[in-house]
């Protein structure tokens, strides 16, 4: 059975970005001053980003103008296509339809330099000179380091260290690009060498990495900080991925029944669904499905409550479903998910019941992506096997139910620089990690009161 690639023309990419601000029946409470408990301005944020994102950042206009600059960068590789995944529907023998999105076709092999291009654009034009971020498992690392090669601007990535040690290809695929890599926890900053004093063994997280990443930031005068997931901005540049999306499925006469992505921090969800979102806002029946580790259950068993978006409680406290933020989660494959918290905006939209959440062990989410990997013949990111998952469950139960349904995910990433985490799971050696209830409610014992 033949393949449906449904691609746009190189005019069709999107040339504004959606900002669901615009239509959401409830905004975000507002991020708070770590130190005073207030509101923050945007005289908070100068220090680390540059006023074109922090107006993003808060704004609530429907439309914002990709700049021209950008809009070329992403002609490299967009639009990306959309397939009808006719293979893997034969194999479950469904009657549903499957569709997915494909982002591994970006230089960095996944979606997020749909907004490290405009990020490290905002920043060469406020004369920035370096950037300093962190990563998990090494994509967002890697596309940031991609845009500062582009841009001219030095990047300076604090990896997650236990991602660090399983994904060398990722660290050397930033050092190709330029970035200089650094393993995190690190002796380079206060907050990492504090964390080693403790635990000379800590493997990292993404909250251990961002605190050293925004400390470097605000200590050079020279350098920003930039975030791959989480804030407003990012997720607003990641929809150009839904935007898309929704031309592709009028070419083909279809409209999606559910929507899933992966969720670790929120951009990835956000930017494929979040333009379908506006039309069930107004009335369209859609579901939205997040989905994430048992490991890391941030939606699922999480509260709502403000937190700092870091370790060391150096960032704004936010409104999110967190697990606290002194939280550390088991050295899981998909590292880009293992994050205490995710950005307000689907927090949000996950509290007013217009996204829902599941979670799934890494072993499931192996074997989905086995699966796939046989029949549509891509080998998927440990992250976007959680979306394959949700997608394979969701086709199993139209079967059981004998009722068609319109299946729709994000293929956030390719999985050819995560070989060994496929090495470990077909030679028997993962396992999955249901975080304790207890060790969930230690953590969040100790979120700030507000």
């Amino acid at each position: 059975m033949n393949e449906t690639k449904i691609i746009l023309p190189d005019r069709d990419i999107p040339r504004q970005w959606y900002n669901i601000m615009a239509d959401m029946p409830n905004l975000p409470k507002p991020p708070l001053h770590p130190g005073t408990k207030q509101p923050i301005g945007p005289d908070d944020l100068k220090a680390i980003f540059p006023m074109s994102l922090i107006e993003q950042e808060v704004s609530t206009q429907r439309w914002i103008d990709i700049p021209e600059e950008v809009h070329k960068i992403y002609s490299l590789w967009r639009p990306s296509p959309l397939y009808r995944a006719h293979r893997l529907e034969a194999a479950l023998n469904t009657p549903a339809k499957i569709y997915y999105k494909y982002e591994g076709v970006s230089p960095a092999g996944s979606h997020k330099p749909n907004t490290s291009i405009p990020q490290a654009y905002y920043n060469k034009k406020a004369g920035v000179k370096r950037i300093a971020t962190e990563t998990g498992a090494g994509q967002w690392g890697s596309a940031l380091a991609l845009a500062g090669s582009l841009f001219g601007i030095d990047v300076t990535v604090y990896m997650v260290k236990v991602s660090f040690n399983q994904k060398p290809y990722r660290r050397i695929a930033m050092e190709t690009w330029g970035a200089t890599v650094h393993a995190s926890p690190s002796t380079i900053t206060n907050s990492g060498r504090k964390i080693l004093e403790a635990d000379p063994d800590s493997p990292g997280s993404l909250g251990i990495a961002i605190s050293e990443a925004v400390e470097d930031a605000a200590t050079h005068d020279d350098t920003n900080y930039a975030l791959g997931s989480v804030l407003n901005h990012v997720l607003l540049h990641q929809t150009v991925i839904g935007l898309e999306a929704k031309k592709q499925f009028e070419l083909a006469g279809d409209y999606p029944d559910v929507i899933i992505g992966c969720c670790g921090g929120g951009s990835n969800l956000g930017g494929v669904s979040f333009p379908f979102l506006q039309d069930k806002i107004n009335g369209k029946q859609l579901r939205v499905i997040a989905a994430e580790p048992i490991s890391c259950p941030t939606l699922t068993k999480g509260e709502f409550r403000y937190d700092f978006g870091d370790t060391a409680g150096l960032t704004p406290l936010m409104m999110m479903y967190t697990l606290g933020h002194d939280f550390m989660p088991p050295g899981i494959h998909a590292g880009g998910l293992r994050y205490h918290a995710d950005a307000p905006l689907v927090c949000q939209l996950y509290k007013d019941n217009l996204i829902e959440a599941v979670a799934f062990g890494q072993t499931a989410c192996f074997e989905a992506a086995i699966q796939f990997a046989k029949t549509e013949g891509l080998i998927p990111a440990p992250e976007s096997s959680h979306a394959i998952r949700g997608a394979i469950d969701e086709a199993l139960r139209a079967k059981e139910e004998g009722k068609e349904k319109t299946i729709f995910f994000n293929l956030s990433g390719h999985g050819y620089l995560d070989m060994t985490a496929y090495e470990d799971y077909l030679a028997g050696k993962l396992v999955d990690y249901a975080y304790p209830d207890e060790k969930i409610k230690e953590a969040l014992a100790k979120l700030p009161v507000i």
